[in-house]
């Protein structure tokens, strides 16, 4: 029965969680945070308008594009008729003396070379609008040939039915799952065990044992549990691990992979009684900023969980076959072997194994155009898998067996 967060429940005989470490210790209270003032530090820049200062306006001239400035008005002196010269009389009569034809002439080529001045005005408007038509043109609107997407065969086409129901991404749900499986790449890991002096697989094997009983107490999601143990994996392949710590390691992986993937993730304390109180909080929030700076803050770690739902719903699977899937995938969490392999692969090769014990084919064209897998690329996995499954069962190793049990 799962017990409500925050109080311990009452312990009975088959319900308990094993403890990897018997050590107890108490809880200290977490230290109080000082509130951050909201002035700003000595020294700071002061602020300032993104234009201008109006109080300065009368300092600036401002110009505006396409308005001509007025002329300012002149003080005309005025001066009486005897104060004109002899010259300006001369030159008077000198502008009398133009014939009339050479007037016309004149006002004629000044409105010809307006009329030049208004239509260059007119092309120069005239052309930023012709650039702005053919940029608009269908054929400038051409989406580029790398940007396109990816053209889907109906056969082939899954999404479709779901294009009324905006929380399923009918548009991208294909792109996003390209994502994963291309960023899958950079979390190829390989058997850190050797750099491990203290630790070994069985270890690392209880470990996620215990972690499967945790989430199904918790009622956690399964993405949840599948983060948690990619995490730990990280996190070991690159920093050694006392043996002591290794439940520290694994209860933090799973806070942090809560707080990323639940809606109401389990507190700190409840993490702590799991752990029988084996662990302080202060070591528990340490271990959380240590895996956090070792992995970069980048825990969006692709897992073999979403990769199987997807390929699932390719051949239209059952729950059945579903939950069988499930299954396989999730007792391959346990394989040190599979460690190194990508997690599209493994469910590929988990979904595979479902199909042909169902008696419901092999891996068809649909799934080969989803998971880009052939047959052949899943066929050494496969046979991992199948070796792990008919080992002789492990009495310590029971919470996954447990868990699909039921009916």
């Amino acid at each position: 029965m799962p017990f409500p967060r925050g109080r311990k429940p009452t312990a009975t005989a088959g319900s308990k969680i094993p403890k990897l470490n018997a050590t107890a210790s108490e809880n200290q209270e977490e230290a109080t945070q000082a509130k951050r003032s909201s002035s700003p530090p000595r020294g700071a820049p002061k602020k300032r308008t993104a234009f201008i200062d109006i109080t300065n306006a009368h300092k600036v001239q401002i110009s505006f594009p396409g308005k001509k400035k007025e002329p300012g008005k002149k003080t005309v002196k005025k001066t009486s008729s005897t104060s004109v010269s002899a010259s300006n009389l001369a030159n008077l009569k000198k502008s009398s003396s133009v014939s009339s034809e050479g007037t016309i002439s004149e006002r004629e080529r000044t409105d010809t070379e307006e009329e030049e001045k208004e239509e260059d005005k007119s092309a120069d408007v005239a052309a930023p609008v012709e650039e702005l038509a053919a940029a608009t043109s269908p054929a400038a609107r051409e989406v580029p040939a790398h940007l396109r997407r990816q053209e889907i065969p109906k056969e082939f086409d899954i999404d479709s039915e779901n294009s009324e129901d905006c929380y399923m991404c009918p548009e991208y749900a294909k792109d996003i799952f390209d994502y994963l499986k291309n960023r899958e790449e950079k979390f190829v890991l390989c058997n850190y065990m050797p750099t491990q002096p203290s630790l070994n697989s069985e270890m690392r094997a209880i470990l996620i044992d215990w972690l499967v009983e945790v989430q199904e107490n918790f009622e956690l999601y399964h993405e949840t549990l599948y983060l948690a143990v990619k995490m730990t994996d990280h996190y070991l392949a690159k920093t050694p691990v006392h043996r002591e710590m290794l439940q520290l390691v694994g209860s933090t992986a799973m806070l942090i992979a809560s707080k990323f993937e639940e809606h109401s993730p389990p507190c700190v304390d409840d993490f702590l009684y799991i752990c029988d109180d084996a662990y302080k909080k202060e070591e528990l929030i340490s271990m959380e900023a240590s895996i956090l700076q070792t992995l970069s803050f980048d825990i969006s770690i692709p897992i073999p969980y979403r990769f199987l739902r997807r390929y699932a719903k390719c051949v239209s699977a059952s729950m059945d076959t579903l939950t069988l899937a499930r299954y396989y995938c999730e007792m391959s969490l346990m394989e040190m072997d599979l460690v190194p392999e990508r997690g599209s692969l493994v469910a590929s090769a988990c979904l595979l194994m479902a199909l042909v014990t169902k008696d419901l084919g092999g891996w068809s064209p649909i799934l080969q155009f989803h998971s880009g897998y052939q047959a052949s690329d899943l066929a050494p996995v496969v046979r991992r898998i199948y070796s792990m499954l008919s080992a002789p069962p492990d009495d310590k190793l029971r919470a996954i067996k447990n868990k699909y049990s039921h009916k």
